[in-house]
């Protein structure tokens, strides 16, 4: 099985016909990918062919989803303009939005959370500033190269888009059933404990890897709920060890106010839940490798 993201889930892409939209839902359609439509309300009406595939540009993402039946929305509108797609899709009620979009305010972001609790949740967000979700052999949604890695039994949750591609290379030999990328900005939709949860729940995902940087306390809060909530193995890797105290590193919520938010506390959390933590990404692969070979 996969989570959030499976081989049913049918795909419209906000901004698809904007260059990062086009150019990387060719990359989803390669991928396997069902890519039903589109949305952009300048162009409501118009047939774009992308990847040999034709496909319709709707009004709305209401309008998408009844003349489609999407379940799912990748989001490449431009910063000014992703508070308002967000919430058209969380007004849409569609299952699952991943924002891909980098840059947009905190005060947006905080702004379609909040509209997503307030209308129930019955939106899945990940991101802002991420790079989306992939279930290997199966679908894509974002900008996840896809011909890193195959499917297998390894689930992987990380904040950096590039430690997920290298940890998807690392592991290639084994493979996995989805890795999401969560993003690395101070208020994102779908949460460490959120991907920990679903990969508890999947029967086909044997071992999990969850990478964390320094800043904020989702590592800590995920250490805590591993140790009560979660019964496979967890590797993990906190990158951010050299990063100087008060300078952004990266991510917009990469960055170590006095003592909180360090990579050495959020090691010893994880490490106190029974989680094994890599020194380097190659060594947090080993460790994974060497866990699944144990089961």
């Amino acid at each position: 099985m996969a989570i959030f993201l499976t081989e049913n889930s049918k795909i419209i892409v906000q901004g698809l016909t904007g260059s990062e939209g086009t150019k990387h839902a060719t990359k989803m359609l390669a991928a396997g990918a069902t890519i039903v439509g589109g949305v952009n309300a300048r162009k409501a009406g118009q047939t774009v062919t992308i990847g040999g595939t034709d496909l319709t540009v709707y009004g709305t993402v209401a309008e998408a989803m009844a003349a489609t039946g999407a379940d799912t929305s990748v989001i490449f509108v431009p910063p000014r303009f992703a508070k308002d797609a967000v919430i058209e899709a969380i007004d849409a009620e569609i299952g699952l939005a991943v924002v891909i979009t980098e840059g947009i305010p905190v005060h947006d972001a905080a702004t379609f959370w909040a509209h997503n609790v307030a209308h129930g949740q019955k939106t899945r967000i990940v991101g802002p500033n991420c790079p989306g979700v992939i279930s290997p052999e199966k679908s894509n949604a974002g900008i996840i190269p896809a011909n890193i890695t195959g499917a297998g039994p390894i689930g992987l949750v990380s904040k950096s888009g590039t430690l997920t591609y290298q940890m998807m290379y690392e592991l290639r030999d084994i493979g996995f059933t989805t890795c999401v990328g969560i993003g690395g900005d101070p208020v994102i939709g779908t949460t460490h404990i959120d991907a920990l949860q679903a990969f508890e729940a999947d029967p086909d995902t044997r071992v999990i890897v969850m990478i964390g940087e320094i800043g904020g306390d989702a590592e800590e809060r995920a250490a805590d709920y591993i140790k009560t909530h979660v019964t496979k193995p967890v590797v993990g890797y906190v990158a951010g060890f050299t990063a100087p105290e008060g300078k952004t590193m990266g991510h917009a919520g990469a960055i170590v106010s006095g003592s909180s938010g360090t990579a050495e506390a959020k090691k010893q959390a994880l490490e106190a839940a029974g989680v094994k933590v890599g020194k380097t990404p190659s060594e947090t692969a080993e460790l994974a490798r060497e866990l699944y070979k144990a089961l």
